[in-house]
């Protein structure tokens, strides 16, 4: 076959191909190690000088104008294909659009809003302190003697020694913020702390890492009837109910004296739990007298100032209040659980337009 005859026959090929594959195909077959053209280049060994040099020259120009057909055609191909999967994948813009899938507000962050909006109410300002904390802070100010079960590893994390031997931790509660208060205010002193805290155990009712709020009173006067009628106003707009009964049992708190734990009433009827109706006793916090150690820790003087604490679990009440099974959902990210219990971001609690 002449060097036309093939130019002819290759190019009628390459214009033939259907798609990539089949042009790929043609290439193997002109231009591979075993094509038609490569195989013409091995005879360029056997002619004489002068022929050869023609005979080369003529194959290069083929070679040349087979690979720019080959591109040509590739180009080719792939916008046919390029339109095809455009013309297969439009969209009707007429069509109406689908609803628009909306985040929603955590639980936590939203009962964290309610305790606030309630407490504000109430005279009480936000504190905050680190989440890294010192022995002194975390414990030692707080009346807890080194020996105290809550400060050895299997329910504290801590971090490692520093050259002096002294170890930070992660707090184990907000309590430290009371002591950082009373160092930098003068009483009157009305705060709550809302935080995350820190311990090491895990269940359907603990984790790791939680939400927990403190209060705090100091002054001069006040006393164990004004914590009652504090915490009382607390649950009746926390829960949304008319009037709540309160038990307080006595208890043991190392930065408190006296100490009460706190319970409300409660019913369980249909395994759903009621909170201000019913005979049963649901404990939601702690609380007590700050122990004249703790104002003594905090640069005043137990002779002449006095105070009440209390604390309780943001999480805990949350799951109370709206009926969550299962502490540890809350820090999974499930987006079917944060649609079913999560609020709308716009719902900004109030005590005048309702909590929840």
């Amino acid at each position: 076959m002449s060097l036309e005859s093939l130019e002819q026959d290759i190019l009628a090929q390459v214009a033939a191909a259907s798609d990539e594959a089949a042009l790929e195909a043609v290439r193997i077959a002109s231009l591979g190690k075993k094509g038609a053209v490569s195989e013409r280049m091995k005879e360029l060994g056997a002619m004489a000088p002068e022929e050869r040099k023609a005979a080369g020259a003529a194959l290069n120009v083929l070679k040349d104008k087979v690979a720019e057909a080959l591109s040509a055609r590739k180009a080719a191909l792939q916008e046919l294909a390029l339109e095809a999967r455009l013309a297969s994948e439009k969209i009707d813009v007429t069509l109406p659009v689908r609803p628009l899938q909306q985040g929603t507000v955590h639980p936590v962050s939203q009962v964290w809003e309610e305790v606030v909006q309630i407490f504000g109410d109430l005279g009480f300002a936000v504190a905050e302190g680190p989440h890294i904390e010192d022995d002194f802070h975390n414990f030692d100010a707080l009346n807890m003697p080194p020996e105290h079960p809550a400060r050895q590893e299997h329910d504290t994390f801590y971090f490692n020694e520093k050259p002096d031997g002294t170890r930070m931790v992660l707090r184990t509660h907000t309590s430290p913020v009371q002591i950082r208060t009373m160092l930098s205010e003068k009483p009157p002193i009305r705060i709550i702390a809302p935080g995350r805290t820190f311990r090491s155990d895990s269940d359907m009712t603990h984790t790791p890492m939680f939400n927990q709020i403190e209060g705090l009173v100091i002054d001069e006067t006040t006393h164990m009837g004004h914590l009652k009628w504090v915490l009382h106003e607390f649950c009746k707009a926390f829960f949304e109910v008319d009037d709540v009964k309160m038990r307080f049992r006595a208890s043991h708190f190392p930065f408190t004296e006296p100490s009460m734990e706190i319970d409300i009433n409660c019913s369980w009827e249909g395994g759903q739990v009621k909170i201000g109706v019913g005979d049963s006793w649901l404990e939601i916090l702690g609380s007590g007298m700050v122990h004249p150690n703790v104002i003594k820790a905090g640069g005043l003087d137990p002779s002449k100032y006095q105070g009440f604490a209390f604390g309780m679990g943001l999480d805990r009440v949350a799951m109370l209040k709206y009926g969550i099974p299962d502490l540890r959902a809350f820090f999974e990210a499930d987006l079917r659980w944060l649609r079913h219990y999560g609020f709308k971001a716009l719902q900004v609690p109030t005590l005048a337009g309702g909590l929840s």
